[in-house]
């Protein structure tokens, strides 16, 4: 394997890291590597030999993203700005190849040792619950509707009104996370990692089962680097691969070294986002309405908007075995 290859292969895995549970049950978290090899700490390295997968070509990735955006309609949720000053998100795992035999440089992602490859940070919904749930949107004067609005104003209009917004994978083996190489170089018109999931709102008041998606119906983000082909009312936005450097470290005479890829952003503004589902516990047929009504959803291709903003973190797992 050349230098510029590998070179490439590390830079196209960074891109993500999603889990996709259905290769495999997540493995014991390894020993902590040493030095400033240390962040990837939970690559699932003994998964990634279960799977076959060389260690020459399966990779490692720690990947935070610091800034941008998920947008459904007119809802947006910032990353590390506004109401979310000092959140940011934690992407990290492997990537094996899928071993297809028609694009040799298409790889499974997988989640980290520790189980979890998104962190689970619970950004803040702007507006929270009051700008979500809105009683007066149950019309009508029939007694049914008058005890349907009273309920809901009993219910939800108290102050327990911050809603947060957690994105989680629904990656499964019909559906799986998958990493392009080639679109991330010279085909940025294709996706460089199309990637299912679900968003979790949360708020006492909502419940715990309150998703925009699901893994019979995923929001499924095809994020690129490139310039992306929206419908209207969006316009397209562009990508950028990012400005790669290579840390190095020396530690008990070894020579540590991973690539770092800063200023990355990945987008996608053609998305769809189905109905919510769950919301409001026993009251979900009540106030699943209220959310789809204030959120437009469905709302389709044209109308939704990711930008994840960051800096990207890989090296071979063949680095961190010997390490």
């Amino acid at each position: 394997m050349t230098r510029q290859a590998k070179r490439m292969m590390l830079l196209a895995a960074m891109a993500l890291t999603v889990p996709l549970g259905a290769l495999g049950l997540a493995a014991p978290a390894m020993a902590e590597p040493p030095g400033i090899l240390k962040i990837f700490k939970n690559c699932p390295l003994k998964e990634m030999r279960e799977l076959g997968a060389n260690p020459e070509y399966a990779l490692c990735n720690f990947n935070e993203t610091t800034g941008g955006e998920v947008a459904i309609g007119s809802t947006k949720v910032p990353i590390d700005s506004g109401v979310n000053a000092g959140k940011a998100l934690t992407l990290e795992g492997g990537a094996i190849p899928t071993g297809n035999p028609a694009n040799e440089e298409e790889f499974f992602l997988l989640p980290g040792a520790n189980g979890q490859s998104f962190s689970k940070t619970e950004l803040n919904v702007p507006g929270g619950l009051t700008d979500i749930v809105n009683c007066e949107e149950i019309k009508g004067e029939k007694l049914l509707e008058k005890l349907e609005r009273a309920t809901c104003k009993a219910v939800f209009e108290n102050k327990t009104t911050g809603v947060t917004a957690t994105t989680e994978s629904v990656a499964t083996a019909t559906d799986p996370a998958i990493l392009n190489l080639a679109a991330l170089g010279l085909e940025e018109s294709k996706p460089a990692v199309t990637l299912p999931v679900r968003i979790h709102l949360k708020n006492t008041l909502l419940g715990e089962s309150c998703y925009l998606g699901s893994e019979s119906d995923p929001i499924t983000l095809k994020l690129t680097t490139g310039t992306t082909s929206p419908k209207p009312p969006n316009k397209p936005i562009k990508g950028k691969t990012g400005d790669e450097e290579t840390p190095k470290e020396k530690y008990e005479g070894k020579t540590l070294t991973f690539l770092r890829i800063k200023e990355n952003s990945l987008v996608d503004n053609s998305f769809s986002v189905p109905k919510a589902e769950g919301c409001g516990g026993l009251f979900s047929f009540l106030i699943d309405p209220i959310v789809d009504s204030k959120l437009k959803l469905p709302s389709e291709d044209g109308n939704n908007t990711a930008i994840l903003d960051g800096t990207l973190n890989s090296t071979s797992a063949e680095e961190i075995e010997g390490a």
